[in-house]
Parts: C-alpha cells; structure tokens; sequence
C-alpha cells in the first residue's frame, strides 16, 4: 500500500550494468534484465511518501485513508500517482483527507480518475480532468514541478498505446478483447480526435508536460535528486510476463513509450544515482532498478486484490 522512498545514493557496480535506455523495436524483443530491490534501510532527510490508485469509491479504501494519522505525516510529502476515485465527488473527499494528512501532496490523473459514467454533469474526460486539476488548485495539491527542501518533484501527465507491447501474444487459449475487458473503452468520454485505439490520446497528454518545460530545465539546473511520477507504465519490463498475468492483453493498455522517453530526458540517458520514477495502474507492487532508474509502485488496489494478496494470489 502506502510506501515511504528513502533518499540515498547506491553504488551501481553492486547493481546491473547500464544499457542503451531505448528497446528493441522488434515484436517478441523484450528483453527483461536482472533487477535489484532500491530499497535501503539507511534513509535521510525528508520524507517522501507514494501511493496509487486508492479507488476511494470502495468505501473500504476511503476508510482506509480516514484511517491514516494526521499527526504523523504534517511535515511529510505525498505523491498520488493516479486513480484516486471515479466519482467526483469522492475524489475531492480523498484530496481533502490527504491534503489534512501531509504537508505536501502531489497528484497525476489515472485512467479511473476521467471515467464519466455517473457523473451528474455532463462532461467529457478532457472537461473532467481541467476541472479535477482546477480542484486540485484549490485544495492545495500540487500538479506541476516543484522543488521541496532542495528535491525536484516532477509529475509526469501520461496515456497508454497499444502499440507500447513488444511482448509476443499468449495464443492457443480464448482472451477477451480489450473493448470487453477494459471499461476506460466506455467509460471514458473523447472529443471526436481522441481515441483509446491509435497513439493519440498517448501523444496528446505527453505534449501536457511541455507547458513545464522551463521548469523542468530549472529543477534540473538546481537539484542534486528529482524524482518523476506517473500514472501509467513507462517500460515494459514493469509488468510481469504475459504468461504469468491473469489478463495475458494486459500490456496493450498500460504504458507508453513517450512516457520513458521524458523519463529520461530528465534523469538522463545514463541517469544518476538518486534518479527515482513512481508510477501506478497495474496493482502490482514494485520497488527495482533498470538501467540506472529506481521504479516504484505502491498501490492500494480494490479490497478484493488485497484480501487475495494476503491469501498468497499475487499475480492473479
């Protein structure tokens, strides 16, 4: 669930080498190098905490952040890396629990947060994510870079392609399509340009981050440590192998290639040893090192998952 990031620095010979950061291109080429925990136990300095996909509209997972102190973190920072609640409603109630609970907080829309399917008003998905961010504006949360105590905290507005999975496809067993098993193909609400099924909605919120840029250059020109967060996936090495998923066409619908490319257009092709990226959607925990880049995802995930993780049923 919610994790704390220790800032550190680690030696990379005791790691993996480095690699060319872009992937074979070709379908069947990914290739899955070692990866070592980031985790160290000799942390410093300020607190920053992580957490996706609460899906608040549980009321088991809004319980559970009712729940959280709200003495101990005053002085801690938070990054909401996506999914916080479908309803509007219970995405304000979430944001104001968490803003009482944390000096800072941080926040990227997920898929869930742009569903349309109940709400009273009637709005797109683009109208609903500009009016989630101008909430977020009143509320206090941060949904731009900043620099906190010296650490550069830059989210990362992303979407996911198709095209992002390289992985060859399960055959010889009946899959779902990706229509039938992934409600953002209903729930979601376009203009008439956007769509699910091609690169655009990928290429149309990465081109969101170019609104920052300058401040990305500043953060990069004045900050020893930055840490990037997303909602989606940036690599496929993230996501366990398709044998292994309960829903083998799961990596069509979670990552984007634009995405690690920002990535490392701010840590750098060879990255340094603070380089930190957070990021959600797939319910998988995850704490590793690939090519020089520390990836972590702490999510929350709906009450079944969890009572089934606490049963031994990781993958599925």
């Amino acid at each position: 669930m919610i994790s704390c990031l220790s800032l550190y620095s680690y030696s990379f010979c005791e790691k993996i080498a480095l690699k060319k950061y872009r992937r074979c291109v070709k379908r069947g080429c990914i290739k899955r190098p070692q990866v070592v925990s980031g985790a160290k136990k000799d942390g410093f300095g300020l607190r920053v905490f992580v957490l996706s996909d609460l899906h608040t509209d549980y009321p088991e997972n809004m319980a559970w952040v009712r729940s959280l102190s709200t003495k101990r973190h005053e002085k801690d920072v938070l990054l909401v890396a996506g999914d916080v609640a479908e309803m509007y409603d219970n995405f304000i109630l979430t944001m104001s629990l968490l803003k009482e609970r944390f000096e800072y907080v941080f926040f990227v829309p997920g898929n869930h947060d742009l569903w349309c399917r109940w709400e009273t008003e009637d709005f797109d998905s683009l109208e609903k994510l500009n009016k989630l961010l101008d909430a977020c504006k009143q509320l206090g949360v941060e949904t731009n870079p900043a620099v906190i105590d010296g650490l550069g905290i830059i989210p990362l507005f992303s979407w996911y392609h198709e095209s992002f999975d390289r992985e060859d496809d399960i055959v010889g067993v009946r899959i779902p399509s990706l229509d039938m098993a992934c409600k953002d193909f209903h729930a979601c609400k376009w203009p008439g340009n956007l769509s699910n099924r091609d690169t655009s909605l990928a290429l149309y919120f990465d081109l969101m981050n170019e609104k920052n840029q300058n401040t990305v250059k500043q953060i990069q020109s004045t900050c020893s440590q930055i840490i990037t967060f997303s909602h989606f996936v940036p690599r496929q090495e993230l996501c366990p192998e398709k044998r292994m998923l309960f829903y083998p066409k799961l990596p069509k619908i979670i990552g984007s290639d634009w995405l690690e490319d920002r990535i490392r257009s701010i840590h750098g092709v060879e990255s340094s040893s603070f380089a930190c990226h957070v990021f959600g959607h797939t319910h998988f925990c995850w704490d590793a090192v690939v090519d020089g880049i520390r990836y972590v995802q702490a999510p929350l995930a709906y009450p079944r998952e969890r009572k089934r993780r606490m049963n031994g049923e990781v993958l599925s």
